[in-house]
């Protein structure tokens, strides 16, 4: 094992050298790549952004419907000023109720001072605010056949005892981890083979191409759906192959493709016989705020064989055809063996989730190629909010940068950490690893990005290195250390490790991890360094809402 790792390390130094002569020749690399890729594959096509009324009309009606109801409920207290003897006895027993409610929960310190705060600022309101949309029932609504529709898959999951033999073997320093991922019904699987993609545009030429040779069927889901070349031409292939015979299910988030696409969109799909679900519409259950727990999976499935996920979404700017907040960096990750057969379960386990009156056949998905043997291990592995209230995803973060001895390297458009994980990075850097996070310098959402610099201050503090991506916005959401990297759809934000539907590849493949690798450094070399000292210097208004915002970062 230590052959191996020594091996791997020269390796990485080999890399790095012939990286830097070669990227002096290089400074404008990516934009180079981009101009090619239009050059090569979309001639005189330009992408564009096309916003849908309706289905703005639409986020706008459900967005005041829910206000309407956060308004009758702080204009309620002053109806019931002549009572002030009596509700203050019952506001301080109703205080009392939900102090002891969130100290006891099994939430998160952000998820506890948000409402805290909220029940200070608005006394009475405050309460039943935490009573409607704060308390863990709150959700049940949507997920209440959740669990009972993924535990018909568990009989579908298969592990293998002689191939985790092996691993444990061949890599006993991520034995404990990978126990980990198996314990939440994640198995192990080899007999792969990886490919790491560092940008949007040449995932998709390799989906496409595999679409384009799909036999039996092809399993799509995304958060995003925008109208757009990229859903053109993706919707030309999958009419093609519908009327060759080809099975094709498409689910999409609808809060990420209404305002975007057609109000038509989705019923038009099904019509031509592209089988489209949506995933929670947003004008259901606004009584409670379950519409903000959405699907931000992205999963592509071609025959069984093939898959793929990663950061990017059907959209033009994925692609950078279009140019949004500059060069848009997105990664991926395309699979094809064993493992194939976790992203198809977990898409399947979705279809379940949106679909629970239908019985899901498994088994009409089974691959048709067995693939030739050879030792790349992954886990294929998912969260959400229900029933995964272990938070997976924040553990498997955790855990990797924890059983880090020589770096950690962290891609991510957000930064909005817990405490818990703040102290994770830089007790990292005590032991003398080498963290370092990579950020926008181009943000897509600018009070995030507010709340993503005033993390900056105590991980650069503790000795974390943060660079921010000065060709655009990176969108990429990967982690590694010197082991085994983890690339999926998880952004390092409340949302992604406490709200949202996510899915990932994790592997310890030493290819894979070179290419990844590689990746970090030639976006070290086009990143800015931030350093602490200019961190404290930032705008005197900077430092006067950022930690405002903070207090409310579990409900950015």
């Amino acid at each position: 094992m230590d052959n191996d790792r020594q091996n791997l390390k020269e390796l990485y130094k080999i890399r790095k050298s012939e990286l830097k002569e070669d990227y002096k020749k290089q400074k404008q690399d990516i934009k180079q790549e981009v101009k090619d890729f239009k050059e090569a594959s979309m001639t005189n096509i330009k992408g564009r952004v096309k916003n849908n009324m309706s289905g703005f009309l639409r986020a706008v009606v459900s967005g005041l419907l829910v206000l309407v109801q956060i308004l009758v409920i702080l204009t309620l207290p002053l109806f019931l000023r002549q009572y002030t003897a009596f509700f203050y006895f019952i506001l301080e027993v109703a205080s009392f109720v939900v102090a002891i409610g969130l100290i006891n929960a099994n939430k998160n310190a952000s998820f506890k001072v948000a409402w805290m705060a909220i029940a200070l600022l608005f006394p009475v309101s405050g309460h039943i605010m935490y009573y409607l949309w704060g308390r863990r029932s709150s959700r049940k609504k949507l997920f209440e056949n959740t669990e009972l529709k993924i535990a018909e898959s568990y009989p579908y999951i298969e592990f293998d005892a002689e191939c985790e033999k092996d691993f444990y073997s061949e890599h006993p320093e991520l034995k404990g981890l990978s126990k980990y991922l198996k314990s939440y019904r994640f198995p192990l699987y080899r007999n792969n083979r990886a490919k790491y993609y560092r940008m949007g545009e040449d995932v998709f030429k390799d989906i496409f191409q595999d679409i384009i040779a799909a036999k039996k069927f092809v399993l799509l889901n995304f958060f995003i759906v925008a109208d757009g070349v990229l859903l053109d031409m993706l919707h030309d292939i999958l009419l093609k192959k519908v009327k060759e015979g080809v099975e094709v299910i498409f689910i999409y988030d609808d809060f990420g493709g209404m305002i975007r696409t057609d109000k038509h969109f989705c019923r038009k799909l099904n019509d031509e016989g592209i089988r489209t679900i949506l995933f929670n519409p947003i004008h259901k259950y606004t009584d409670k705020l379950i519409m903000n727990y959405r699907t931000h999976q992205k999963i592509v499935v071609i025959d069984g064989n093939i898959g793929y996920t990663g950061g990017f979404n059907i959209a033009d700017e994925y692609a950078n055809l279009i140019e949004r907040f500059g060069v848009w960096k997105d990664c991926g990750i395309r699979i094809e063996g064993d493992g194939v057969w976790g992203l198809t379960m977990i898409f399947l386990q979705v279809l379940s989730i949106c679909r629970p009156k239908e019985n899901v056949d498994y088994n009409r998905y089974r691959p048709d190629k067995i693939p030739g043997k050879n030792n790349c291990y992954c886990h294929v592995i998912a969260d959400g909010p229900y029933p995964y209230d272990s938070h997976i995803m924040e553990s498997t973060y955790k855990q990797i940068i924890s059983s880090a001895d020589e770096y950690v390297y962290i891609m991510t458009p957000y930064l909005i950490l817990e405490e818990h994980m703040i102290q994770t990075l830089t007790e990292a850097v005590k032991r003398g690893v080498d963290v370092r996070i990579i950020t926008p310098k181009i943000p897509d959402k600018k009070k995030v990005y507010k709340l993503t610099q005033y993390n900056y201050g105590p991980l650069l503090s503790g000795g974390v290195r943060i660079y921010e991506y000065t060709p655009g916005f990176i969108h990429s959401k990967v982690i590694m250390n010197e082991s085994s990297a983890l690339v999926g759809t998880v952004n390092m934000d409340y949302r992604s490790f406490y709200l949202h539907f996510e899915n990932a590849v994790w592997i310890s493949e030493k290819e894979i991890l070179a290419d990844i690798y590689d990746d970090f450094e030639n976006t070290f070399m086009i990143s800015e360094t931030i350093s602490y000292e200019s961190w404290k210097n930032r705008p005197r208004m900077d430092k006067i809402i950022q930690p405002v915002l903070n207090m409310f970062s579990t409900l950015v």
